[in-house]
């Protein structure tokens, strides 16, 4: 790869808006890529391959092998794309064109085959066989990327579910797929199903690591970052027991993340969505999630420096890590606003003890300069997450003081106005029940026509309504005494 080709190309991608990562982040990329199975590979060099110019080829070629292991042969051209694009003269930019007549013709025919056989299960009219039909049948599209189908096939085999552990089963590979389309929506619906009080088997219990990592990763997608925050803090603590090079150990999860990636996502979440009290009793206290925050040790470093108030340690550690999280499949898209709103809450800590602070002592205590703290505090007034005033020309940061005696004569005249109008009414209702107004049906019991019957409410009823009422009570008092 030339320089000029990769200059270009990533010129391009900040000229759109996509995020281009210089750094080269801390972890290896074969280690990294190491701990997932699946899909979820092919995706994540492919992110990482058109992210970071420094990785680019390392990842974009090993996207291109990991893609042709598999079957899905849309996985391959979106790779192939890539590559042509960013790695032009390279030998992997050249489609392997045989490889892909082969794998057309083996995935057309292995879904022959299983369409007949389902049609043979059919005919039988055995429910478990027709169940395995359409269960090995959503599995193959789902390998193949064909996932509208995928999920047709595993909707179909809801109807043949007859115990608890096939409803799992379904659900678990409905989640998968949905997860793989981005419908966070049907990931929701499926988990809420299986934590259902009708769902709750044995088999359920088992996955509760699985569904609360799909929820929090749900939520996270949707922008929820305090409910994700708490899907993933409260994951049980069995999947970092699972071995991720076991395709068989139904603890792991790793075709969609790893227990490193639930620590990470919930410290983040935590960060941008708690309070300091929150993250000691829900985060740092917590026995579930300190299981995984011992695996990403720098995250449990960053919270407890932001519950004791080392805002700027907390803060320098984050950034640190930025090219990593930047080169995540899930959170690239939410980092901006995860760091904004961790930030935000720091900022606004710090600012809760003073009346007034200087921009240089701003820019001095979280590690930037006094332009950056400008822009920083204007964006966060703007958004209503810092109740201050900017003073430009002293260039300090003014909190709203509050006119206490003022508060004071405003809560005194409403606390009279409403004591007034309360026992006004009152005064109403004694005045009808001794002029014999109360009105009673002895054949419908508790029919008494009264205040709260009418629609007059005496503790929340209008002035026009107790004039009204007076009226009508004058009138026939003075009728009576006529009488």
């Amino acid at each position: 790869m030339t320089a000029g080709i990769e200059y270009t190309y990533f010129t391009k991608a900040r000229q759109a808006g996509r995020p281009v990562v210089e750094d080269l982040p801390k972890s290896d990329l074969e280690q990294y890529i190491a701990n997932y199975r699946g899909k979820t590979r092919v995706d994540r060099l492919l992110l990482i391959g058109t992210t970071a110019p420094l990785l680019a080829p390392e990842a974009l070629r090993a996207a291109v092998s990991e893609a042709k292991q598999g079957r899905d042969v849309g996985r391959y051209d979106a790779v192939l794309a890539a590559v042509r694009e960013i790695l032009p003269g390279d030998i992997n930019a050249v489609p392997d064109s045989a490889w892909v007549d082969r794998t057309n013709r083996q995935v057309k025919a292995e879904s022959d085959r299983l369409e007949t056989e389902l049609k043979g299960y059919k005919n039988n009219l055995i429910k478990e066989s027709i169940r395995m039909g359409y269960d090995d049948l959503g599995q193959h599209f789902h390998r193949t990327g064909d996932l509208v189908n995928s999920v047709k096939a595993y909707g179909r085999m809801r109807d043949f579910c007859t115990t608890a552990s096939h409803v799992v089963i379904m659900s678990l590979r409905l989640i998968n797929v949905s997860i793989d389309q981005g419908n966070w929506l049907a990931v929701q619906t499926n988990v809420q199903k299986l934590r259902s009080p009708g769902q709750l088997s044995t088999e359920a219990q088992q996955m509760t690591a699985k569904l609360s990592a799909a929820m929090g990763l749900a939520l996270l997608a949707s922008g929820n970052f305090r409910e994700a925050a708490q899907e993933f803090v409260e994951a049980d603590p069995r999947m970092t027991q699972a071995r991720l090079d076991d395709p068989s150990d139904a603890e792991a999860f790793n075709e969609v993340m790893t227990p490193n990636d639930i620590a990470v996502y919930g410290g983040l979440c935590a960060l941008a969505s708690m309070d300091r009290n929150e993250l000691q009793k829900q985060v740092l206290e917590n026995g579930k999630f300190r299981t995984y925050l011992e695996l990403e040790p720098h995250i449990r470093r960053a919270i407890t420096f932001f519950v004791s108030s080392k805002y700027s340690a907390c803060l320098n550690i984050l950034e640190s890590y930025r090219s990593d999280y930047l080169l995540d499949i899930h959170l690239q898209r939410h980092l901006g606003e995860l760091y904004f709103r961790i930030r935000s809450k720091a900022i606004q800590q710090y600012f809760i003890p003073f009346s007034r602070v200087t921009f240089g002592a701003l820019a001095s205590a979280f590690d930037t300069n006094e332009h950056t703290i400008e822009q920083e505090l204007t964006s966060m007034i703007k958004r209503k997450h810092l109740d201050a005033r900017i003073d430009l020309v002293d260039r300090v940061l003014l909190s709203r003081t509050a006119n206490a005696r003022s508060d004071l004569h405003e809560n005194a005249m409403r606390t009279a106005k409403e004591y007034e109008r309360t026992a006004h009414l009152r005064i109403l209702r004694m005045e009808m029940l001794n002029a014999g107004l109360e009105v009673s049906d002895k054949g419908k019991p508790g029919a008494n026509t009264t205040l709260e019957n009418v629609g007059l409410d005496p503790y929340h009823g209008g002035a026009s309504t107790g004039n009204w009422l007076s009226e009508g009570i004058g009138r026939s008092l003075r009728s009576g005494l006529r009488g």
